[in-house]
């Protein structure tokens, strides 16, 4: 890609960007929510025509009308949202267009075969059925899902959006294993993550992206993680991991003896201004139990009580009554309406109390949503932008003005920096920090242990659905975590009962 730009409604998001990505190679690309990857990415699949710039693919011009011309080029493109077809199976949604036939007739097990026999040829047969409905998958399946897709066809250049994002530790591995294995076949890759360790392990090259532009590239061997975090923002973030402590109030939410199909007898206190943290392995039953706590999964047995007050919570109505919000893992899928605007997205859990005789006042809409653009730096042109314009970093702080627009006693966070950048995810712990100072009970889930490290007065660990440890958040490790999580014996931790 030679001095690439986009415009859209009067945003520069790339401004006379080359980007240059060599057969067998893994090239990293770096930059804050914002900074112009995904409309690369775009440009890249075909999804979107640049304004300016040439784009060539092995030495040759190419214009793209349609990702169809994108993908007969062999350029492929991975999202970090999943897109796949609730209604059919994973084999069918891995063939989605070039489903394999005999005598022009579609047959079903042959498509099935098929996938089994690709999902065990990379290593991910254990991980998922082929005959699973699309409707049925984990977000890590589902990522799955798109990976295999990808490799369908002959591929040149393939890129990974924020590929482990929602993938376990395992999978993530075979991930590794993968895309090593098309490094050496001489396919071109292009890595797309805000996790660092990551682009040190598998990276040749990395080129950081900063407000549009290409800010440098470099040789991954000759750079530091430092260095990097600099190109990215252009400022210092060297306190983005430390909470400042703050002597925790009464309880506000205690839960005794919950149990649903997915989490059992789950029994715990958080206090206001604590932050607790939520450890564990994927499957563990961390989303589960927020879920159950917001009435989004009936309950068999247990009781939750706000300020010393059962509440009846049997759904997500009455969860925001009883001051209780949740900030999804899934964004896209679970949180926001993509088409609206900033400011629908934002009120939507206030409609009531910004309305008289049923009529929303919408000065004090647009006032509302107004404040939490400024509060929480959320970048738009315009509070009347759809929220599918802005990067994800800016949607997930969209997401967060939502649930914190009717000031609830409880704020659960479930893998609250997913696909966000560094710089974001300061401005995020800042929110954090903000909110328990002012006395707010807060649950942060987070496959990110440094994320629970950094964040949580006590960490909670759960394992096969249940809390099995409690561990004071100046004493947990990595180390002893992981242990739990995995049902190994740590050191100086406090084992439930």
């Amino acid at each position: 890609m030679q001095n690439v730009s986009k415009g859209f409604a009067g945003v520069q998001a790339l401004r006379d960007a080359s980007l240059e990505v060599r057969a067998g190679e893994i090239m990293a690309l770096m930059g804050e929510n914002g900074a112009g990857k995904s409309t690369l990415l775009k440009i890249l699949s075909g999804a979107h025509k640049q304004d300016n710039g040439t784009m060539l693919v092995a030495g040759n011009v190419q214009e793209f009308s349609s990702p169809d011309d994108a993908h007969a080029a062999g350029i492929r493109v991975i999202y970090q949202e999943p897109e796949v077809i609730p209604h059919v199976s994973v084999a069918e949604n891995i063939y989605v267009g070039a489903l394999p036939a005999r005598g022009g007739l579609f047959s079903q097990r042959r498509v099935v075969e098929c996938a089994r026999a690709e999902l065990a040829r990379y290593g991910f047969d254990n991980a998922i059925d082929a005959e699973t409905l699309g409707r049925d998958l984990s977000p890590a399946q589902r990522q799955l899902v798109e990976i295999m897709r990808a490799l369908i066809g002959e591929v040149r250049i393939i890129a990974f959006d924020e590929p482990t994002s929602s993938l376990s530790d395992v999978e993530a591995e075979r991930l590794f294993e993968l895309i090593g294995t098309l490094r050496g076949a001489g396919v071109g890759i292009i890595y797309v993550s805000h996790r660092m360790p990551e682009v040190f392990r598998i990276a040749d090259r990395v080129t950081v992206l900063r407000d549009g532009a290409v800010v440098q590239t470099r040789e991954v061997s000759e750079t530091t993680q430092e260095q990097l975090v600099g190109l990215m923002v252009g400022r210092d973030l060297s306190g983005i991991f430390h909470r400042q402590a703050h002597e925790p109030g009464d309880v506000v939410l205690a839960v005794e003896g919950l149990t649903t199909d997915d989490v059992e007898d789950c029994s715990f206190e958080v206090r206001g201004g604590e932050v607790i943290g939520l450890a564990g392995l994927v499957g563990a039953g961390r989303s589960e139990l927020a879920h159950a706590l917001i009435g989004d999964i009936p309950r068999q047995a247990g009781r939750i009580l706000v300020d010393g007050t059962e509440r009846r919570i049997a759904n997500p109505g009455d969860a925001v009554k009883a001051g209780i919000g949740l900030v999804p893992e899934e964004r896209k899928a679970q949180a926001l309406l993509m088409h609206r605007s900033v400011r629908d997205n934002i009120c939507l859990t206030v409609l009531r109390k910004l309305s008289v005789m049923r009529v929303v006042r919408q000065g004090s809409e647009r006032a509302l949503a107004q404040s939490f653009v400024r509060r929480l730096n959320i970048r738009t042109s315009s509070i009347e932008n759809p929220v599918a314009n802005l990067s994800g970093g800016n949607q997930q702080k969209v997401v967060l003005a939502r649930w914190l627009s009717p000031k609830p006693r409880v704020l659960i966070l479930d893998e609250p920096t997913r696909g966000v950048d560094v710089g974001a995810k300061a401005e995020i712990y800042d929110v954090v920090n903000e909110l328990a100072r002012d006395g707010m009970a807060i649950i942060v889930i987070s496959s990110e242990l440094p994320e629970i490290l950094a964040l949580s007065d006590r960490v909670l660990v759960m394992r096969a659905g249940r809390i099995v440890a409690e561990v004071p958040g100046r004493e947990a490790t990595e180390q002893s975590l992981v242990a739990l999580a995995m049902d190994h014996e740590p050191v100086t931790t406090k084992e439930l009962t």
